[in-house]
């Protein structure tokens, strides 16, 4: 599981180079399936990729991923990389720059576990993203906590004025689905959804 080895990684510097197989490996399983989809399937595809604040200040990385996206002939608007709030408020400006050149060559990007830090809404003002997934803090007890429910419908309303669209993590049930889609939630993710599983 991750947390038996992302710590390790860290502390010895490698996260960037986990990173950098996980793009490779998902662009070659995207490029190994599309042989065996319709067009119409092919249109649905979409992939979130979380990154490390190791890539975050890793210079190459725009030029990586440029390469890669060549070389697996990937489309790049079915790709969203996502880094978490508390990574992307370390240094703003250097993230808003990655942020915006990652859109340019047609990527899409998100906030991960929006609200969780400090400071949420101002730091948002200068982060360019198109997806905003609000902390499963907020959303696990959304049914029976009033509290919660406000929250997530005030960050789910500036999302919307800024044009970002907002994922809900930690949907563990149908209860808590029915909640969102009151709210308007764009999009949820959980096991009341989907369980982790495999590639293949």
């Amino acid at each position: 599981m991750p947390l038996n080895f992302i710590p390790i990684a860290e502390r010895y510097g490698l996260m960037h180079l986990i990173d950098r197989w996980v793009i490779q490996n998902l662009f070659d399983f995207i490029n190994q399936s599309r042989r065996q989809k319709t067009n119409r399937e092919l249109d649905n595809d979409f992939y979130m990729i979380n990154l490390s604040g190791a890539s975050l200040n890793d210079d190459q990385f725009l030029d990586f991923v440029k390469e890669q996206l060549d070389l697996y002939s990937i489309k790049p608007e079915t790709i969203c990389f996502e880094i978490t709030e508390t990574m992307a408020i370390e240094n703003v400006n250097k993230t808003a720059s990655l942020i915006q050149q990652l859109r340019t060559l047609g990527c899409s990007f998100a906030l991960d576990d929006f609200g969780s830090g400090m400071s949420s809404f101002g730091y948002l003002k200068n982060l360019p993203v198109d997806y905003l997934k609000i902390d499963g803090i907020f959303i696990k007890d959304i049914v029976q906590n009033r509290v919660d429910g406000e929250i997530v419908e005030a960050i789910n309303r500036v999302a919307h004025v800024m044009g970002i669209q907002t994922v809900a993590e930690y949907v563990e049930n149908n209860d808590i689905l029915i909640e969102l889609k009151s709210i308007g939630i764009d999009y949820a993710q959980g096991y009341g959804i989907a369980k982790p599983a495999p590639l293949q």
